[in-house]
């Protein structure tokens, strides 16, 4: 059985539409991540398995519980953690984690409070006060309190936006961690960096899975060879070279250019549309090979989605 399964969930706030059609399975002991912007429908998609909310159509089962129906069940053996800081600042480390144990109905919760401290690196500051901790400290104290009950899943709603770069680095050490202790971990991102971290991924837009696989399959659904190239003025370059013979696509990120070449494509393809740009007056470009990232497979997935429509 698996840990999540979604199928064809709709929902709607009012006559908006926030998920149209979801379906996924997360298997157990997988760390599996829904990617996309906002508005893409991640927070939704979480507080329906937690049972904040309820579909419109579709079905949701939790470890195989209904989450609307069978809540307790689900809280019982699921942790949350939201986007927001939702603990209490006028408690210490320990205060905060003692109330979420005595919610869960846990008793014994110390040796579990000082394994998690320990494994967070929270145990110097135990005395101190939620809203006296950094942002990143906040959101390991956070994680420690949903994971104080034992559970066997864990949904995570953006958990390091607007975390620095250190404590993003040390948060999913921790996950990873307790990926290896069997918990299974779902987790929304708008990061497309940490989306290669998970085993299997969701790409969302505007409600629907634009494709859900690993990374690496995602990766070799771009056909042909891709080159990075940094050239001035990238959206007038990027109109130029879409029109050159051999060139499937090109997509713009900042001041350079993903280019995607058709796979029998040779040197001279590259020949060009180096002069296309040369007589549209556009400087000198420099060329490289690079590797597709996830965000190249959203973005051509998405032009395909356009082009289809």
């Amino acid at each position: 059985m698996s840990a999540l399964h979604l199928a064809g969930v709709v929902k709607r706030y009012g006559s908006t539409p926030a998920l149209m059609d979801l379906t996924l399975d997360v298997e157990r002991g997988e760390m599996f991540g829904l990617i996309g912007p906002d508005g893409a429908g991640k927070s939704t998609a979480i507080r329906l398995m937690c049972g904040l909310l309820h579909p419109d159509a579709g079905e949701v089962r939790v470890l195989g519980l209904d989450p609307a129906r069978e809540h307790r069940g689900v809280t019982e053996r699921a942790g949350y953690l939201s986007q927001r800081f939702s603990l209490y600042g006028d408690l210490t480390i320990d205060e905060n984690i003692a109330f979420f144990a005595e919610v869960h109905g846990v008793r014994r919760y110390q040796q579990r409070r000082d394994q998690l401290l320990e494994m967070t690196q929270l145990t110097p500051f135990r005395r101190r006060l939620a809203d006296r901790l950094s942002g990143g400290m906040k959101q390991k104290l956070a994680l420690a309190c949903t994971l104080v009950h034992e559970p066997e899943l864990i949904l995570l709603d953006e958990p390091t936006t607007g975390v620095d770069p250190v404590s993003r680095r040390e948060f999913w050490k921790l996950l990873s961690e307790f990926l290896a202790q069997g918990i299974t971990i779902l987790m929304s991102t708008p990061y497309m960096d940490e989306a290669e971290r998970c085993g299997r991924v969701a790409l969302l837009h505007e409600g629907r899975v634009l494709a859900a696989d690993t990374p690496d399959r995602l990766r070799r659904m771009i056909r042909g060879r891709m080159l990075e190239v940094v050239v001035a003025r990238a959206a007038e370059a990027a109109d130029i070279v879409r029109g050159v013979a051999g060139v499937l696509d090109a997509q713009v990120f900042g001041d350079r250019l993903h280019v995607t070449l058709e796979e029998e494509a040779g040197a001279d393809a590259v020949d060009r549309f180096r002069s296309a740009l040369r007589a549209s007056g556009v400087p000198e470009a420099s060329v490289r090979p690079v590797t597709p990232s996830l965000e190249d497979v959203f973005i051509a997935q998405l032009a395909r989605k356009e082009r289809a429509a």
